[in-house]
């Protein structure tokens, strides 16, 4: 009986050892590595994601979106969680615009997954099918791809700004990111857990830009083509309200459909835009009589270390000769005249050899040298443009100066910054730079500018019929590889709208025009005319039309027969068809002015013209396109332009 009880003995010890070793076992798994194996089962089913914050958006200054961020949506589908496979796979096909076969197939695999971008419509009708996951991805989208897009920039694949404004205003625009846990099952698939948001994302800030998205497209369409026309390198365009700074269009193409930003980063010799700066340091110095002549040379004029030459000469000329005509002789002769500290002060008081101070990432300074490095033609050559080198932004906040009563201001592209909430955080100001000039030498400069537009002028083919600018053309040749290219040229045009009380400054640059002349007369200035006529006529442009009639006033023309009328919507009237249309066109007739009178009186004179009618806005007409007095053929249309009778 000893040998069982000692085999029973036997099997019990072991009994109790391996229990021993279980209960060793459990209390380190559960004592000792509990945490560590609790947070790895916690791993395994639950995920720490981070939640983007949607990015704020980017208005131009009526509060048209440029820049926004968009809700869009991955879809993934589980088979096996369909309820009722036929019908919800029809469902998703139709949603998802997918082929049913490829849907079909698609499901064959265990998990399913759509990267489409879809947008929240798109999914909509998706979100009550169970077996169907969303994934929500903010997207940056910008509605017109080509719009200002060397200004704008865009956003890298890390979601972050990478060029232009998206980059300068990145920690505005970013936000601040939120995390949640999610829940995953044995697949690894996640779900969405609302209840186990840990922080809400917050929202990034709205920036409402100074851009006017009408100017900017209207400065978009005429660069594009000019350069076409012109067969061009490229070119720019640069339009500054001049009372508050703010930049209202910046347009930069190449010709190979490049749009780098080179209004702010690339620099060129402005020839002889930069004559009226040596004609601001003469006036405010009295170094010039007003009706003080200097000899035109016949056009030749021999300085010891080179020749200048005038490609209009006149026997002699005046300083606004000299500025009407852009002769390089007189302006030379008069700025021999200026000390170079003088030459040079006045050119630092616009602004040149320095950033602007815009908000923009790389802006350049320009170049300008100190009188001590100058050279003996260093005071002629910057007299004419030439040793001078500045960006297109530079030269509209010069001209802006002189636009200004002669304050230079700091441009700027923001005009305000709003929280997501919609308070205001900013709002810009004018911020003063330096006083340049004093308001009578800024007159004085205007008076001078106005000359060159007028009959005998290098800028007249940019006068419009009813309003007057002040401007200035200038052709200068191109420095390539660092000297400067046998035929190539760069025209570029500055003006003042109106000339009397200006609200727009436009400074245009053509690089290299092929085509015809490479003359800014021929090129940039009828360029800039265009531009004007468009921003006149186009209704929501930011231009006070109050304030730039130059027409008589209309009280004391004799009433129209008809009644006083209003009409509230765009009308069509049709011209009489009594000619033929052979005849209809080639015979042109004055357009009436019909400023301040109602609607349906205005409408109902230019019908009797023989006009067709096109109204926009209610109460009285503010103006016409094409303007009073213009010519234009019977049949063709005048657009009536109307605002409330105050």
């Amino acid at each position: 009986m000893a040998r069982p009880a000692v085999r029973l003995g036997v099997v019990q010890i072991g009994l109790l050892g391996a229990l021993a070793v279980l209960v060793l076992r459990a209390a380190q798994v559960q004592l000792l590595e509990g945490r560590r194996h609790a947070a790895e089962a916690q791993a395994q089913r639950t995920e720490h994601v981070v939640l983007d914050a949607r990015r704020g958006t980017l208005f131009d200054r009526h509060g048209t979106a440029l820049a926004l961020t968009q809700e869009t949506y991955h879809v993934g589908i589980a088979p096996n969680e369909l309820r009722d496979p036929g019908a919800d796979a029809a469902l998703i096909a139709r949603r998802l615009r997918l082929a049913p076969r490829d849907l079909e197939r698609a499901l064959r695999r265990r998990y399913a997954w759509f990267a489409g971008p879809y947008t929240a419509l798109d999914v909509e009708a998706l979100r009550a099918v169970r077996g169907v996951h969303l994934e929500p991805v903010l997207r940056r989208f910008y509605p017109s791809n080509e719009f200002a897009r060397a200004v704008i920039g865009r956003v890298g694949d890390d979601g972050l700004g990478a060029s232009g404004l998206e980059r300068l205003l990145d920690s505005l625009l970013a936000g601040t990111p939120g995390s949640a846990v999610v829940l995953k099952d044995r697949a690894g698939r996640e779900y969405e857990s609302p209840a186990r948001v840990i922080a809400q994302p917050i929202a990034g800030n709205d920036v409402v830009l100074t851009i006017d998205a009408e100017l900017q497209e209207i400065a978009q369409r005429a660069l594009d083509d000019a350069l076409d026309r012109m067969d061009a390198e490229g070119g720019d365009v640069v339009m500054l309200d001049p009372v508050t700074g703010e930049a209202l269009a910046i347009a930069s193409r190449r010709r190979d459909g490049g749009a780098r930003p080179s209004a702010f980063t690339e620099t060129f010799e402005p020839g002889s835009l930069a004559k009226i700066f040596a004609a601001a340091a003469l006036v405010s110095l009295n170094r010039v009589r007003a009706n003080e002549h200097v000899s035109g040379e016949g056009g030749k004029y021999q300085l010891p270390d080179r020749l200048v030459t005038d490609e209009h000469p006149l026997p002699s000329l005046t300083l606004a000769d000299a500025i009407r005509v852009s002769s390089n002789i007189a302006l030379v002769k008069f700025a021999a005249r200026l000390e170079p500290d003088e030459q040079y002060t006045m050119l630092r008081a616009f602004g040149f050899g320095a950033p602007t101070g815009i908000e923009f990432p790389a802006e350049s300074p320009g170049k300008l040298r100190l009188p001590k490095d100058w050279t003996r033609p260093s005071q002629a050559s910057l007299a004419i443009g030439y040793e001078l080198a500045v960006t297109p932004l530079q030269l509209a906040a010069a001209y802006a100066a002189i636009a200004n009563d002669g304050v230079l201001l700091q441009p700027t592209l923001i005009r305000e910054v709003r929280d997501p909430a919609g308070s205001v955080r900013y709002r810009h100001r004018p911020e003063p730079v330096r006083r340049a000039v004093t308001p009578a030498v800024a007159a004085k400069l205007r008076d001078l500018l106005r000359g060159v537009v007028a009959a005998g002028g290098t800028g007249a083919r940019a006068a419009l019929a009813n309003f007057q600018i002040a401007a200035k053309t200038g052709t200068a040749r191109r420095v390539v590889g660092g000297r400067y290219a046998p035929g190539q040229y760069t025209a570029s045009f500055a003006a003042l709208f109106p000339a009397d009380d200006p609200q727009l400054v436009v400074v245009m640059k053509i690089d290299n025009p092929q085509k015809g002349s490479y003359f800014a007369a021929e090129t940039a200035a009828p360029v800039t005319r265009s531009m004007l006529e468009q921003a006149l006529a186009a209704r929501t442009v930011a231009l006070d039309r109050a304030r730039l009639s130059n027409v008589a006033p209309t009280a004391e023309r004799a009433p129209l027969e008809e009644p006083d009328g209003v009409v509230p919507y765009v009308v069509t009237i049709p011209a009489p068809a009594a000619l033929p249309d052979s005849e209809r066109v080639q015979f042109a007739r004055a357009v009436p002015d019909v400023t301040g009178r109602p609607l349906r009186e205005a409408a109902r004179t230019l019908h009797r013209r023989g006009f067709r009618v096109v109204v926009k806005g209610w109460g009285v007409v503010h103006h016409s396109w094409p303007a009073a007095g213009d010519s234009a053929a019977a049949g063709s249309t005048v657009t009536l332009f109307a605002e409330p009778r105050h």
